[in-house]
């Protein structure tokens, strides 16, 4: 596993010992319980995809170009880009297939979680999208 960059889980549990209210994401509102999603979504997902300068096709070919070639860490990013726009165009299939082919290409970095859920994933993220996009 890729050990977190963000402390923010332990913060929170220091919190909530303390007896202090933890305020929540908008995503952890919206994926209520569900940690599973919400986890999945965290590592994979744009908080806007609206400012990325390229179509999710445009990314995959770029990410099919760089794997033949032999640069895995180009195309995984790639295909992180577009799996991420495949969360946003709200393509399940897309978002097993990319982040998929992430997972081949970095076992060590977190997709397979979302290579398991990628319809709950789906919806959970155009929820977020639905309502985070109308206020921009």
């Amino acid at each position: 596993m890729v050990q977190r960059l963000f402390r923010r889980k332990k913060k929170e549990e220091k919190l909530e010992e303390q007896g202090q209210k933890v305020e929540r994401t908008k995503l952890e509102q919206i994926c209520g319980n569900n940690k599973e999603v919400c986890e999945a979504l965290w590592h994979t997902m744009f908080y806007d995809p609206t400012k990325i300068k390229t179509t999710m096709e445009e990314a995959a070919k770029t990410a099919a170009n760089f794997e033949k070639n032999g640069e895995s860490r180009r195309a995984r990013v790639y295909y992180h880009i577009a799996g991420g726009l495949a969360l946003w165009k709200g393509d399940a299939s897309k978002v097993k297939q990319y982040f998929g082919k992430c997972e081949k290409l970095a076992p060590d970095m977190d997709y397979g979680l979302i290579t398991k859920i990628p319809e709950k994933a789906v919806e959970k993220a155009q929820e977020f999208y639905k309502e985070f996009l109308k206020q921009n």
